[in-house]
């Protein structure tokens, strides 16, 4: 066969896989649902185009807390869209799961572009230096060296986190979007919720620390992580007077 033949093969392979698995998701979303919403639901997984979602190309797992309590942290699995050379934009997921919860959103930015952010933003964003060479931050089945050319351009960026779902207390999403921080330094994450998610991924922070000690760790930019200066900011409902037009 030829070249072209295999590579029409693999691409018909593929294909193949990606829609049994689409096939697969709906099927464990689904149960329990009424048929009608069943057969909806599988006829549009298989049928419709969904540009947003098939253009993501990088998962990854991490951990965030919330940007007024340390002490509330929950493991938040990443699908990413390279948007521009600066921007990236992120879904986040509970766990990568056919039935994952859907619990927030991040924006992420190069260096350059949050230094132009107006100092009121900067206080919305958290850098990724220590994500990034903990080991903490993983993006699970990608081979090494990939990993390393990934991770040492995404060490330099920032990124803007809300959670519209707080699963650690609610099993709905109740509530307001509420903000999120990013570790800056050791002996703040949780390590039994570290070590748990290692086991279930297949992957070890501590040897991706060591595999990425190489990596240079950019100075943070100043207005960055405003958590660390003792004083915070979060979202709340406010009370406004509507408009008619």
């Amino acid at each position: 066969m030829s070249r072209a033949g295999w590579f029409g093969l693999g691409a018909a392979a593929a294909a193949g896989v990606a829609l049994g698995r689409k096939v697969a998701g709906s099927a464990t979303v689904g149960a329990g649902h009424p048929w009608k919403h069943r057969v909806l639901d599988a006829a549009s997984g298989v049928l419709q185009q969904k540009y947003p979602v098939d253009a993501m190309s990088t998962y990854l797992n991490g951990f965030h807390f919330y940007a007024d309590d340390l002490g509330r942290q929950v493991e938040a699995s990443h699908f990413c869209i390279h948007l521009q050379h600066d921007l990236h934009q992120c879904v986040i997921f509970d766990r990568n799961a056919a039935d994952a919860r859907l619990i927030g959103i991040e924006y992420i930015v190069s260096a350059e572009r949050f230094r132009a952010l107006p100092e009121d933003e900067k206080r919305l964003w958290h850098s990724h230096h220590h994500e990034v060479s903990s080991g903490v931050l993983v993006a699970p089945g990608i081979p090494e060296i990939a990993e390393r050319a990934y991770f040492s351009d995404l060490i330099t960026t920032y990124g803007k986190t809300f959670h519209t779902w707080q699963y650690d207390r609610d099993d709905f999403p109740y509530g307001i979007p509420q903000l999120m921080m990013a570790f800056t330094g050791a002996g703040q994450a949780d390590e039994a919720a570290i070590r748990d998610r290692d086991r279930r991924l297949g992957v070890s922070a501590s040897e991706r620390r060591q595999k990425r000690s190489g990596i240079p760790t950019p100075d943070v930019e100043p207005g960055a992580n405003a958590w660390e200066s003792g004083r915070t900011v979060q979202t709340r409902l406010e009370e406004l007077p509507f408009r008619s037009g």
